[in-house]
């Protein structure tokens, strides 16, 4: 019998613990609940989460506060539920290091899609894959190739290492500035209608409806986020 993935859930509300126990113990997870920062770091370091679902808001700090100590040893997959609305909120936690943000209230079915795309790239990331596939696109970071449908397309290098960042960061959301600081260096971190220029381009070569993409999709005032699947 496969080994149930452990998932550390940071929340207060104790309703919320009631909630995604028994939904993430009928997808095969093991849930371990806690309520503040002390524990959550406690716990991550104690008993090594596969997945840490994380809200923001804490009795005794931020939950970015867990982000920020959790990177200093670990790169469990962290995923942020918050109801803040602010976006400069959700860019700061990803900034630090979370892999994704859902919004509350969530839908389960979204928040264990949400998960399987985190492990997935934590596991690629061990793993160092050479050959990335999403959907019909292959990515072959060895070779330098993109190929879509069957076909090479023609990337210059710059198109071709901002695709492969986002290959590699499938189904989770990258910041502006994480792209832009990977892609073209910290002294571009801010360039953010640069980026836009460059993903424009980037659709007109990867997609098949450049306007109406299902590749490469923007994440609002946030980032860009490659599909799965």
């Amino acid at each position: 019998m496969t080994a149930r993935m452990r998932v550390l859930a940071v929340d207060d509300e104790a309703a919320i613990l009631r909630f995604l126990k028994p939904a993430l113990e009928a997808n095969n997870y093991e849930m371990i609940g806690v309520g503040s920062v002390a524990e959550a770091i406690k716990r991550i370091a104690a008993d090594s989460p596969d997945v840490v679902l994380l809200d923001l808001g804490l009795p005794d700090g931020d939950g970015k506060d867990v982000i920020k100590r959790a990177r200093e040893w670990s790169d469990v997959p962290i995923i942020v539920l918050s109801a803040r609305e602010r976006e400069a909120e959700k860019i700061e936690a990803l900034d630090l290091g979370a892999d994704d943000y859902v919004n509350k209230p969530f839908n389960i079915g979204e928040l264990l899609a949400r998960m399987r795309a985190a492990l997935r790239h934590h596991m690629q990331r061990k793993a160092e894959i050479p050959s990335l596939q999403v959907g019909n696109l292959e990515v072959d970071v060895v070779r330098h190739r993109a190929i879509r449908a069957g076909i090479e397309l023609r990337l210059t290098p710059k198109e071709f290492e901002l695709l492969s960042f986002l290959a590699r960061h499938a189904g989770r959301v990258v910041t502006h500035k994480q792209i832009l600081t990977a892609v073209w260096g910290p002294a571009h971190s801010e360039d953010t209608q640069y980026l836009r220029v460059y993903v424009g381009q980037l659709r007109q070569k990867v997609e098949e409806h450049p306007n109406d993409p299902r590749i490469i999709l923007t994440e609002p005032g946030i980032g860009y986020r490659i599909a799965e699947g």
